[in-house]
């Protein structure tokens, strides 16, 4: 048989799409993203709510409308109810100021609170496409990443998001017709007022723009500095009894003061930013409006304007610069949500390695061949993990893989999950390429107990039935019978509605393992796959669930990863795993059941 190199693609398979990669460490994704593809993928998700979109923005219109109608009753109410003394003027002024202003709140009330509907709904679209395309993602993806960084993402990012679009963008669609509104009621009043107004408007845009470029560049360090605090809060709270018994408390202390510190200096430096690039534009356009008092001002004394027009002008003048200043300070949100969405693209622009092919087949039923035929893998940490690695287990049998640490056994596992596609060669189950059948049908098909099992925050029944929600009081209690559960779930005064813990932590190592051999067993599979399934257990325990995995699986296939000398001799067969760095392969030679001490 012909031997690949690790690079090659076996024949058939789907290829690997390319990525681009940055220099920037901390663990973070590294697929290098355009602004544009960001905002074009934001797009993408508003485009599905454009219909109650244009709702909500016809509603902004007629509020903005109303609210420009106001300024302009100051005029007759000057001129003509108060100077001109008519009674009439003056009630209809002030009925028409009470009408529209009750209009006004009415519609901003049900305007924002659509908003505020339509905008949770996309934000929800978003983060529920990147919660799947997580699921999507193989191990090596979190390898090589950190979980906080995923986390900040998940939460602080998306979450910006979505403040930013349901306190920001309707308010910035709003200032803009206000401020269109007012502009060209400030001009249809009196050009020259107008023209002196706008006069310092260049000089507030350059202020803005001076410092656009500085400000997202601290938001992205304050970001990433809030994810270092993440990882390092997840990391030594997951290792708290080695921080505890190794007397490293005021040490790990010390790490987080000097995180917190680095955050605070990224936050200091982005407000500043933010007041410059907001406040300082707003100052700069408040230097006319004094011009305008004392032209304006000296225009009414010399009688080229009425008293009306002027009041008027001043009243569309002082809703000129909150819109404006408003839009200007927005930039700092504008900043951020554009930061938040590259880093959000990171991940949705992640590759996925495992591709379920579009003519993928169904598997209704399954025998138990598997093989493995030249298989590569290598998780980009110097050489393959696995290299031309080949070995088969027949329908039925029970094959037990020992072999020193970091051979790859447990690689072999993921492989047959197809949590991860090998580089080169190809694993089989039944003849058939596992890239070519559903996802699905084979992990209904193949069931694994992890080395360092998951076990959810929930009661002992819940996590038993994770994999078959369906399943019954009886089943349950037949699948913990068989892990040597049954016992130790009596002595509890809750018994299967005991509640675990966060991760477990409320039960020891072995319990936890037995939960996931039950939840295993209780899924029925064809093909069994246990890696290191008695590493926390005690010999008779150990006995008990290898009676039990074998009295369910009798007439189907079971591959057990175990260093356990007893668990070993129980199988039909034992290959150990070598690596043959003279040959370039990985071999499984067959077992003799020599000292497993060594291995």
């Amino acid at each position: 048989m012909s031997a690949r190199g690790p690079s090659e693609a076996p024949e058939g398979s789907p290829a690997k799409p390319g990525r681009r990669v940055s220099a920037s460490g901390g663990g973070a994704p590294r697929a290098v993203i355009n602004v544009d593809t960001s905002i074009r993928r934001a797009l993408r998700f508003i485009v599905p709510y454009w219909r109650r979109l244009a709702l909500v923005l016809a509603l902004s219109a007629l509020s903005t409308a109303l609210s420009l109608y106001l300024p302009l009753l100051s005029r007759d109410f000057f001129d003509r109810a108060l100077i001109g003394r008519d009674l009439g003027t003056l009630v209809r002024v002030v009925s028409l100021f009470a009408a529209v202003s009750v209009a006004s709140f009415v519609v901003n009330v049900v305007s924002g609170m659509r908003y505020t509907r339509v905008s949770a709904d996309i934000l929800f679209d978003m983060r529920l496409e990147l919660y799947r395309h997580l699921q999507r993602l193989s191990p090596r993806f979190y390898v090589r990443t950190r979980m906080g960084d995923i986390m900040s993402r998940i939460n602080n990012d998306v979450g910006e998001i979505q403040r930013i679009a349901a306190e920001t963008a309707l308010a910035w669609v709003g200032n803009v017709l206000f401020l269109a509104g007012t502009i060209a009621m400030l001009a249809w009043l009196d050009v020259r007022l107008f023209v002196l107004t706008v006069a310092t408007t260049p000089f507030g845009i350059w202020a803005l723009v001076r410092y656009r470029t500085r400000l997202e560049v601290e938001i992205g360090k304050l970001r990433q500095r809030s994810a270092d605090i993440g990882s390092f809060l997840i990391e030594t709270l997951q290792s708290v009894k080695l921080v505890v018994t190794s007397n490293a408390q005021e040490r790990e202390v010390g790490r987080f003061r000097e995180r917190n510190a680095a955050f605070i200096d990224s936050l200091m430096s982005m407000q500043l930013l933010s007041y410059l690039s907001g406040g300082l534009p707003g100052l700069v356009l408040s230097a006319g409006t004094g011009a305008v008092f004392v032209y304006g001002g000296l225009r009414v004394i010399n009688g080229s304007i009425t008293v009306g027009t002027f009041v008027a002008f001043m009243a569309y003048q002082m809703r000129f610069l909150p819109p404006l200043q408003a839009l200007m300070g927005m930039y700092a949100n504008l900043a951020t949500v554009r930061v938040s969405l590259r880093r959000v693209a990171q991940i949705l622009d992640e590759p996925v390695d495992v591709i379920e092919a579009a003519d993928a087949v169904d598997l209704p039923s399954v025998r138990g061949d598997v093989e493995f035929d030249e298989v590569t893998v290598s998780f980009g940490r110097g050489g393959p993990v696995l290299e031309r690695f080949s070995f088969s287990v027949r329908a039925g049998e029970t094959l037990a893989i020992v072999g020193p640490s970091g051979s790859g056994k447990s690689t072999i596992a993921d492989l047959l999950l197809r949590l991860i596609d090998p580089d080169a060669g190809a694993v089989r189950l039944d003849g058939r390429d596992l890239r070519t059948v559903r996802l699905a049908d084979l992990r209904r098909r193949v069931a694994l107990v992890e080395q360092e099992p998951c076990i959810l925050h929930a009661t002992i029944a819940e996590n038993i039935r994770y994999a078959r929600p369906g399943a019954s009081d009886e089943e349950v209690s037949a699948a913990a019978d068989r892990a040597a559960l049954a016992p130790f779930i009596e002595s509890l005064p809750e018994k299967f509605a005991t509640v675990v813990g966060e991760r477990g932590m409320a039960l020891s190592a072995g319990e936890r393992q037995r939960i996931a051999i039950a939840r295993a067993l209780l899924a029925d599979p064809d093909v069994l796959v246990l890696d290191e399934p008695s590493a926390a257990l005690d010999p008779t325990s150990e006995r008990h669930i290898a009676d039990g995995y074998e009295s369910v699986m009798r007439g189907r296939t079971t591959i057990v990863i175990t260093h356990r000398l007893d668990l070993a001799r129980r199988a039909d067969r034992v290959i150990e795993v070598r690596s043959e760095s003279d040959q370039g392969r990985t071999t499984a030679r067959p077992w003799f059941g020599h000292d497993l001490s060594r291995v």
